[in-house]
């Protein structure tokens, strides 16, 4: 495998160096070896690949019917890595299979691309090497991807159409107001008269539109590319969690979407074999800023002896449905069965709640924008019908 390495030289100066070693101590001993400091070790395929998404749950559905064929687990990643065109993904496969002809176990090849490979995944595999059960791995985990992916799905998919009607209604209204209402206004002005307030104020506007057509047409640009540069922000991306989360109606509904994810990945991971303890840590990851704090001391009291069910209520983890079904959990011993029916209950919960909303939005915004473009054109007609009125 090769490495880069920034070190430091005996004239203070910082060097970019490319090793090829067997893992990151042997390369590390190289560049020692001549003298050097090492500032940073990255590995060069790890490197390159962070520009590019790595397919995983590809590359665990097609490992997964390779073993499931029969094939050694190193002889059915060599095989994807046989097939694969894109090379940077050959790259990384190619190094997993170098890793584990090293004598390295999957986990630990794993882990040599962090940026791949979500902590999750290497904790399951981690777990089935122990009981050389990584069929069983790479199932729960598919189900699990898929599982979430659905529920994403569901809720873009129900975000896509008020989007679409807005978008497509607001081209309407600026149509109008653009290039319909300036006409008009020609035709009101050869014949003369007094208009109503409205409807001048709607010919101002429309003349307005289309006198500095292409200066909106550039604000408009600059604003797309600022709200998109905006979106991609941490910060902002925080800020808006913040304040969705003050707003009772929306709040809660996001607590219970947390909680649906928190508990099927707290179910993959205890049925994986995982430990609770290291179950929760991992999950804390995937909790807002809102909810990790009550995670932490959820983790604490666990520590301490007590029960997760006491644990997760105490710190406001739960929904009086999670806390019963937890209950039966603990004393029957099959909490992650348990947290798996929680998290399908709520996730259905929240498919019927996002599917009444699409129900319901989808005709308010239509009524919403017909009545705008149904105000544009009796506003633009009223002055016609007074003009018709006053010569009968």
């Amino acid at each position: 495998m090769q490495f880069v390495i920034k070190a430091l030289d005996a004239g203070r100066s910082v060097s970019e160096l490319h090793i090829d070693a067997g893992d990151e101590a042997a390369a590390r001993a190289q560049v020692s070896a001549q003298g050097l400091t090492i500032l940073s070790v990255h590995n060069a395929a790890g490197a390159r690949q962070r520009k590019a998404r790595f397919p995983l749950q590809l590359f665990a559905q097609e490992l997964l019917a390779l073993l499931q064929s029969g094939l050694p687990l190193v002889e059915a990643i060599d095989t994807l890595a046989e097939k694969e065109a894109r090379p940077g993904v050959r790259s990384t496969l190619l190094g997993l299979c170098g890793a584990m002809r090293e004598g390295k176990p999957l986990s630990v090849a794993l882990e040599t691309y962090p940026s791949l490979f979500p902590t999750l995944f290497i904790a399951m595999l981690r777990a089935a090497e122990r009981t050389s059960d990584i069929d069983q791995a790479l199932i729960r985990y598919i189900a699990y991807r898929q599982q979430l992916d659905t529920l994403r799905g569901k809720i873009v998919s129900a975000s896509i159409y008020p989007l679409l009607l807005l978008s497509i209604g607001g081209l309407v209204v600026l149509f109008l107001l653009g290039f319909v209402v300036p006409r008009f206004a020609g035709v009101f002005e050869e014949v003369g008269g007094d208009l109503p307030l409205a409807s001048r104020l709607l010919i101002d506007w429309g003349k307005l539109i289309h006198a500095h057509a292409l200066d909106m047409l550039i604000a408009f640009g600059v604003a797309l590319v600022a709200l998109v540069l905006a979106v991609r922000s941490k910060a902002l991306q925080a800020a808006c969690g913040r304040f969705l989360w003050r707003i009772p109606a929306i709040g809660g509904q996001l607590k219970v979407f947390q909680l649906a994810r928190f508990y099927r990945t707290l179910a993959m991971l205890l049925r994986g074999g995982i430990p609770i303890l290291t179950g929760m840590q991992m999950t804390r990851e995937l909790l807002s800023a809102t909810l990790a704090p009550g995670m932490d001391g959820a983790m604490q009291w666990v520590r301490e002896g007590r029960s997760l069910t006491d644990a997760l209520s105490h710190h406001q983890l739960t929904t009086p449905v999670a806390l019963r079904m937890l209950r039966v959990g603990e004393k029957a011993g099959n909490l992650g069965e348990m947290a798996e029916r929680i998290a399908v209950f709520h996730e259905e919960e929240i498919s019927r709640r996002v599917e009444w909303l699409t129900r319901l939005i989808g005709p308010l915004l239509m009524l919403l924008i017909g009545t705008v473009i149904g105000l544009v054109v009796v506003l633009m007609y009223l002055p016609i019908f007074q003009l018709a009125e006053a010569i009968e």
